[in-house]
């Protein structure tokens, strides 16, 4: 008698096994049928394993919580649910899920920083995407630290935040996006380069300065050869370069720019006003493109002192300055 209960309690078990493993293998290793779909989930620091389940629950990542806590008991227990923003493409499994979260495969946000953009701007840029913190940033940039054996004479890192597309997870450090601007600025600005710039006489913050020049100059890549040649002509010659660019970094720097530059801010003394002071100013005045730095270190054998607008975002370039003049009077009134 005793036999048979316990060979019918076996049997009731073994069946109860194989219905609750038919269960599970169905809710933990099938993909539900749905239509596709992206569910963004915010994983904050500090969320235990049930709080994510009921979170992912509620928002339709998975159909059964029950299913994903015994799954990670059974094969994740001894790896932790990475905390951070993700985006699930639906449909998934529940096993995928949790290899998604203990992997940590948080979504990368891009990031687009244009040639040309000044630290505080970039910082702005940041900011107004709900990303990062503007003065935390600031705060972070201002370390010279990771370009100290480039540029010793740097007081921030202008000129050094390389302007490229980047990936980021939501929660990223101000520290962490500036370690990656300037990494890629070293990788951009390799050894090569370095040797060129002893060649031509110059420290790689000379070139940078140059180069953010250049960048501010013009934005069409035939041109910036040309224009580093104007510049390189200049210096070597200790005439001003007059470049205009340079006031209005100064003018923004004091908050007095108001879009405009007027023929009274040429007059505006500060180092940085290249109308007064011959040479390069003593900082970057934006962070430069690839383009502009190699268009610093190898400008275009032309003997150019003089270029102008031509109001179509290309410039005319001069020898002499009557033949500068000319090309003043021509594109200047046909824009009045």
């Amino acid at each position: 008698m005793l036999i048979n209960i316990i060979k019918k309690a076996l049997i009731l078990a073994a069946v109860i096994f194989l219905l609750l493993s038919t269960w599970f293998s169905f809710e933990f290793y099938i993909t539900p049928k749905c239509s596709p779909k992206t569910q963004f989930v915010n994983i904050e620091s500090g969320t235990s394993v049930k709080q994510i389940a009921q979170i992912l629950q509620e928002q339709g990542v998975i159909s059964k919580k029950r299913a994903f806590l015994l799954g990670y008991q059974i094969f994740f227990s001894t790896k932790s649910l990475k905390a951070g923003e993700y985006a699930f493409q639906l449909p998934l499994s529940t096993k995928k899920v949790l290899s998604t979260l203990t992997e940590g495969k948080t979504f990368l946000h891009s990031i687009t920083f244009p040639e040309g953009l000044t630290r505080k701007e970039i910082a702005f840029h940041l900011r107004s995407l709900l990303f990062i913190d503007e003065e935390d940033f600031l705060k972070t940039s201002a370390d010279t630290e990771p370009i100290i054996l480039l540029d010793k004479k740097a007081s921030n890192l202008e000129g050094y935040l390389f302007p490229e597309t980047y990936h980021f997870s939501k929660g990223t450090q101000a520290k962490d996006v500036v370690f990656v601007m300037v990494s890629q600025f070293k990788q951009v600005f390799s050894k090569k380069w370095q040797r060129r710039a002893e060649e031509i006489g110059m420290t790689p913050r000379e070139v940078v300065i140059l180069a953010s020049l250049i960048e501010k100059e013009t934005s069409l890549p035939e041109e910036k050869e040309l224009v580093s040649s104007v510049f390189h002509n200049r210096l070597k010659i200790n005439m001003k370069l007059d470049c205009d660019p340079t006031i209005i970094y100064a003018l923004k720097q004091e908050g007095r720019y108001d879009g405009r530059l007027r023929t009274k801010d040429l007059k505006y003394n500060s180092p940085y006003n290249t109308y007064i002071y011959p040479g390069l100013p003593p900082g970057p005045i934006a962070n430069p493109g690839k383009d502009s730095l190699k268009a610093a270190l190898y400008p275009a054998d032309e003997k150019y002192l003089y270029f102008v607008s031509k109001n179509d975002g290309s410039h005319h370039f001069s020898l002499t300055f009557r033949e500068h003049q000319n090309a003043v009077n021509k594109y200047q009134k046909r824009k009045r």
